[in-house]
């Protein structure tokens, strides 16, 4: 299963959101209380699990994501994934978080455990205007 046809796609009005933390918006999302966003449906991934400093998508590759050489095209988690794959996770954790460093890590791996990707990120949160 795709998975797509299980998800309602759309963009969340900003009075939906408006009180909700972003946690409480993905939660939103993964309860079906507010749509997925279009590009999930465009590149067949979906958010599946949230925690404080963790994320989790699940994905399939397909025909639609390759590239000339027949595999999944680089954006697509870095042309390590080929169409055998099937559904495959990415997942991210916070490594450490200051007030304005956040270190970060992620993994795609396929079903059977295997790690088909792996990046890192270091960010620098800049306060918003009021």
């Amino acid at each position: 299963m795709d998975g797509s046809s299980a998800h309602a796609y759309g963009v969340a009005n900003s009075e939906e959101i408006a009180r909700l933390t972003g946690k409480e918006i993905l939660q939103a999302i993964i309860a079906g209380r507010l749509p997925h966003p279009p590009i999930s449906k465009t590149l067949t991934f979906w958010l599946v699990e949230i925690g404080d400093g963790f994320a989790a998508f699940e994905g399939e590759p397909g025909d639609h994501l390759l590239n000339p050489m027949g595999t999944a095209h680089g954006g697509w988690a870095m042309t390590l994934i080929d169409r055998d794959t099937g559904r495959v996770r990415a997942e991210a954790r916070v490594v450490s978080q200051t007030r304005q460093i956040i270190s970060t890590e992620a993994r795609v791996n396929s079903q059977d455990g295997r790690v088909l990707a792996h990046g890192t990120s270091t960010l620098m949160v800049v306060a918003g205007a009021k």
